[in-house]
Order: C-alpha cells, then sequence, then structure tokens
C-alpha cells in the first residue's frame, strides 16, 4: 500500500473522530499522518500495510490507537500516559511520547495490530429499546432474543439498564448503567417487557470476567471519552455478574439454526446493532433469504420480529 493512502485513511479518521467528539483522538491520527516515517518496526508496519487501510476495510488508524491505549490503560508505558487524558500535551510532546512508546512496546504493538478493533457499545441500546418495547406491546408476549454480533453481549441484557427517553424512564432504577441519549418525538410504549430466554453470536466473543477481553474492549473506546469509559466498565462488571455468554459462531448459519426452532407462546426476536453491515454481500443475502422464510413460518402463537441498527449512508 503506498504511503498517500495509509496518511490518506489517518485523516478521514481523524475528520470522523473530530465530528463524533473526540478531539484526541483525532489530533492523534492527524499526527500519524502528518509525521509518520518509516522508522522502526511499528512505523514501518503502519506505512507498508498490506491491506485496506480504510475505516471501510482494516480500520489501520483504529488498530494504532487501541493499541497505544491498551499501553495507558493496562499501565505499561507512565511516560505515555502522562500525554494522555485527562492530561494535557502540545502535538510535540504527545507525538515524541507516541514515537517512543512505538520504539518500546514494538512486540506488543506488533502483535495487537493483526487483530481489527472491537467495540460494544452500549448506548445503542437506547437506540434498540424503543423497538423492544413496540414488538412487546404489539404481540404481548415474552420476547425470546437472538443477537448477531453480539462481542461481548453487552446489549444481550439490555433490560438490566436504566433509561431515559426524553420524559420516559424505563429500566431498574438500581443500575449502575444509564442511557440518555437525546430524544426527540413521542415517546416510546410503556411498561414491563418479559425476556424468557437469550442467545447471541459472534466470530469473536469476548468474556466480560476475562481481563484481557475487558482491556481489549475497553481500549477502542477513544481515550478522552470518559463517560463511555465509564459506562462500558460498569456494563462489563455486570455482565460477569450476569454471566452472559456469547457463542463463538458464523453469523449465518448461527442464524439458520436458530431460525429452525419454533418458540410457541413468545416473540422471537432476531437483532443487531452495526454488524450486518459488515457481512459479504452474499452472507447478508442468505440471511435475509433465512429471515424471509422465517417470517413465512410464523404464527400469532409464535411470531417472528427483527429489530437493527444500521448505517445508512
Amino acid at each position: 500500500m503506498d504511503n498517500d493512502t495509509i496518511r490518506t485513511a489517518f485523516r478521514h479518521q481523524a475528520s470522523a473522530c473530530l465530528k463524533l467528539g473526540s478531539p484526541f483522538t483525532a489530533r492523534l491520527c492527524r499526527l500519524f499522518a502528518e509525521r509518520l516515517v518509516a522508522e522502526g518496526a511499528v512505523a514501518t508496519r503502519l506505512l507498508f500495510w498490506p491491506g485496506d487501510p480504510s475505516p471501510a476495510a482494516d480500520s489501520l488508524p483504529l488498530r494504532i490507537a487501541g493499541c497505544l491505549h491498551a499501553l495507558v490503560l493496562e499501565g505499561r508505558d507512565a511516560l505515555l500516559a502522562t500525554v494522555y487524558p485527562p492530561g494535557e500535551a502540545d502535538d510535540d510532546a504527545l507525538w515524541s511520547m507516541v514515537k517512543l512508546a512505538c520504539d518500546q512496546h514494538a512486540d506488543f504493538l506488533l502483535q495487537r495490530l493483526a487483530s481489527p478493533p472491537q467495540t460494544n457499545e452500549v448506548r445503542r441500546s437506547g437506540a434498540l429499546l424503543p423497538g423492544f418495547l413496540t414488538i412487546a406491546r404489539l404481540f404481548g408476549k415474552p420476547l425470546i432474543l437472538s443477537e448477531i454480533g453480539a462481542s461481548a453481549g453487552l446489549n444481550l441484557q439490555w433490560d438490566s439498564y436504566r433509561y431515559q427517553l426524553g420524559d420516559h424512564l424505563w429500566g431498574d432504577a438500581s443500575s449502575p448503567v444509564m442511557i440518555a441519549p437525546d430524544w426527540q418525538g413521542t415517546s416510546p410504549p410503556s411498561g414491563a417487557v418479559d425476556v424468557a430466554r437469550r442467545a447471541a453470536c459472534d466470530l469473536n466473543p469476548l468474556a466480560p470476567s476475562n481481563p484481557d477481553d475487558r482491556l481489549r474492549l475497553l481500549s477502542y473506546i477513544w481515550a478522552d471519552q470518559a463517560d463511555r469509559l465509564s459506562r462500558t466498565r460498569a456494563a462489563l462488571t455486570l455482565a460477569a455478574s450476569n454471566k452472559v455468554a456469547v457463542e463463538k459462531a458464523d453469523a449465518v448459519d448461527w442464524l439458520e439454526k436458530r431460525l429452525q426452532n419454533r418458540f410457541g407462546g413468545a416473540t422471537h426476536v432476531i437483532y443487531h446493532s452495526i454488524a450486518w453491515q459488515y457481512l459479504p454481500k452474499h452472507l447478508q443475502d442468505r440471511g435475509e433469504q433465512l429471515i424471509a422464510e422465517a417470517g413465512s413460518r410464523a404464527s400469532r402463537d409464535a411470531p417472528l420480529a427483527r429489530l437493527s441498527l444500521e448505517a445508512d449512508e
């Protein structure tokens, strides 16, 4: 891959981070775009990345950002931590510490760069909840949950959180996880939701109780977004307590098996958030067909629902 393509990927990611409320990660990506030279194993690996570095493919900028954040979170690099939030540093000081970290922790960074970023944004449940409330109101039955691409399963336990959607309060008032998105329009349906059973899959599931998996998930949260870090830590602790487990499986193969079940007296809800869009087109088509076929077999006693939160271009 040529250097211009690599630098363009970092510039694009910097712009996205700025729009999404992470000026620190935006600055870090901008410095990589402007100052990266092929000195040392990590810098050389980045500049001569063999695949597509863009956010739509390998997400190289977020890979290295997550790698460096992991060094800070794990306490591996005290000097790097001094230029990370909540501390402040100018561009020269930040870049100096980043270069030093790349040299001193090359083995760790090179190993971690080989894996794509993995996130599990809890706030997605704030968008999913109105859908679950609508489905529960529509069918009046307990829910059977089947989540695709669930990562650590934090959005599999959406009913363990407390919410404020405009004037509408819902959920466990004692929950350590509060989700309060900006809300416009009418309030969603109210009332309790009975979740009878839940299951989920992911190609690389993370265990909330595993320290390495927790670190991996937290490291890909942008370092200056303290509220996201705090909320995710609380959700991980809750998931470990709830013994949330995600099955390691291919999404469409797993979906085919789940849809073979008939859950009499309950509504089966297939759902996913920022996951379906990453499936290859042929797998998306197969998945759509499987869901349509299962929908044709649904009945008043065993209805099927689909709920999704995906990018819409």
